[in-house]
Order: structure tokens, then C-alpha cells, then sequence
């Protein structure tokens, strides 16, 4: 790596990652305590959830107290150095309060509003992702690469469900009308994760409604460093409308069908 400011910035992703994993790995309560909920019942907040985000910003303020942040469980400052960190503390939340192994920590660096560095540690699957802008995607020493791009028939396909009960309709309605058009469909819930494994090329393609930037800054710089296209609704990037992530002969079909599909409405 070339870029002295993008090493460190990803040794510092790397290191807080680590950290608020093992925080949360070692020190998950037998009956996690509740601090909070967001848009149901169903979507926690755990104190765990909390903890690990004041870990983070904590570690990296220590060492760049200059830069600014964008956090999930409420952290947000502008700063002045032209790099915000956008973090999500704890993605896949659910699965993390059931005892499943789908979660991770994910860490994005922004330079002046782009994504140039991200990290997604998932502990419990030993897995720690990174990406640097123009550096290419890695788990471990692997270099990552998405699949040769299937026909839209022969495709695995990852997706998401929110949690307001009247968008979970909406978006089960759509997932109805796709399984017909497509391999399979799968939903690990965690779209951090799921966003690598298109990297990892263990899915072809990923699709949800309603991420925020903390849920997929990091994993969307990762899958398009490893082969990947990334955006939303056609001629879009992503955003809360729509988040696409595919190999690249797969995405523009993709995008159709789920244009077609209204996947973008609640």
C-alpha cells in the first residue's frame, strides 16, 4: 500500500474491529439486558450493542481526534480532518441475541465523503474482511473474488427483512415473486456479512430495502473490490431506497427484475 494515511487508517479499522469483537464474543451475557429498542420490539439494542460503539470511537478518537464520526447507536461529529468513520457497532443484532454466529462488527473509513477503507470482523465465524479503495478485498491473506456471473435463473441470492412488520410484508411479497425467477434465495441477517459473501463469492447477489450507511459502507467497498458492482435502483448508488450488490453480468439483470418488482416500495 502506497497511501501512508489508508495504511493506517485500516490498521486502526483493523485493531478497533478486533477489539469490540472480542468485547462482544467474551462478554455476551447468558440473558442480555435490554437498554433500548429501535422500530419494534423485535429490533434490540443491548448494552452490549452500546459498549462495543463507545469502544470504537473511543480507540480511534484516542488516535485521530481530529476526524469525525457516524455511528449506529448515536455517535456523530463532523470533524475537521476530512475523514469520518461510519460504524456499525454490532450488525445482526438478533442474531447476536439468539446465539447465532451471523454477526460482525463493521468499520468504514470516508475521505472527504468516499469510501476508502472497510472492515467487517465477524468473530464467531473466525472471518475478518477488509478492503482498501483500489487495493483489492481480502479475508485473512485470500484475495477475494466474486463469482463468474451466472445466469439470473442459476443465481444464489442473499436479501434482508426490516423489522416494521408492514415493510417485512412488502419485502416477503417481493422475495415470493423472485424465488421463482432465481436458484435460491437466502437471508443470513446481517447485511454486512452478507455483502462479503458476495465478495467471498459464497452468494452471486444481494439485494434490501432500508440499510443505513453504517449497515453497508464497509461491506459495499469490499464486494466492489473483489469483482463486484454495488448501487440501487437503476442509475443509482445505494442507499435506504435500494441496495444491490452483485458480479457484474448478474447485476444489471438483477436490477431490472427488482425494478420491476417494486423493491424499492414499501
Amino acid at each position: 500500500m502506497t497511501d501512508p494515511l489508508l495504511a493506517e487508517l485500516l490498521d486502526l479499522a483493523l485493531e478497533a474491529a478486533r477489539r469490540a469483537g472480542a468485547l462482544l464474543r467474551d462478554g455476551r451475557p447468558d440473558d442480555l439486558a435490554v437498554a433500548d429498542t429501535k422500530t419494534s420490539p423485535i429490533d434490540v439494542v443491548t448494552e452490549m450493542d452500546i459498549a462495543a460503539e463507545k469502544l470504537i470511537t473511543g480507540f480511534l478518537a484516542e488516535h485521530r481526534p481530529q476526524d469525525g464520526f457516524l455511528g449506529e447507536e448515536g455517535a456523530s461529529s463532523p470533524g475537521t480532518s476530512g475523514i469520518r468513520w461510519v460504524i456499525d457497532p454490532l450488525d445482526g443484532t438478533v442474531n447476536y441475541l439468539y446465539g447465532l454466529p451471523t454477526w460482525a462488527v463493521s468499520i468504514a473509513a470516508e475521505r472527504d465523503g468516499e469510501t476508502v477503507v472497510g472492515v467487517v470482523d465477524a468473530p464467531m465465524r473466525g472471518e475478518v474482511y477488509r478492503a482498501v479503495l483500489g487495493g483489492g478485498a481480502y479475508e485473512g491473506e485470500r484475495r477475494l473474488a466474486v463469482r463468474p456471473s451466472p445466469s439470473l435463473d442459476q443465481a444464489l441470492v442473499g436479501t434482508g427483512f426490516g423489522y416494521v412488520r408492514s415493510r417485512r410484508e412488502a419485502q416477503a411479497a417481493v422475495a415470493r415473486r423472485m424465488i421463482p425467477q432465481v436458484r435460491d434465495i437466502r437471508r443470513g441477517g446481517s447485511a454486512a456479512i452478507d455483502l462479503c459473501d458476495v465478495a467471498a463469492g459464497r452468494l452471486d447477489a444481494y439485494y434490501e430495502r432500508g440499510l443505513n450507511p453504517w449497515d453497508l459502507a464497509a461491506g459495499a467497498l469490499i464486494a466492489r473490490e473483489a469483482g463486484g458492482l454495488t448501487g440501487g435502483r437503476p442509475g443509482e448508488s445505494e442507499s435506504g431506497e435500494l441496495t444491490v450488490a452483485a458480479s457484474p453480468g448478474l447485476f444489471g439483470p438483477l436490477q431490472e427484475i427488482l425494478e420491476d418488482l417494486g423493491a424499492w416500495r414499501d
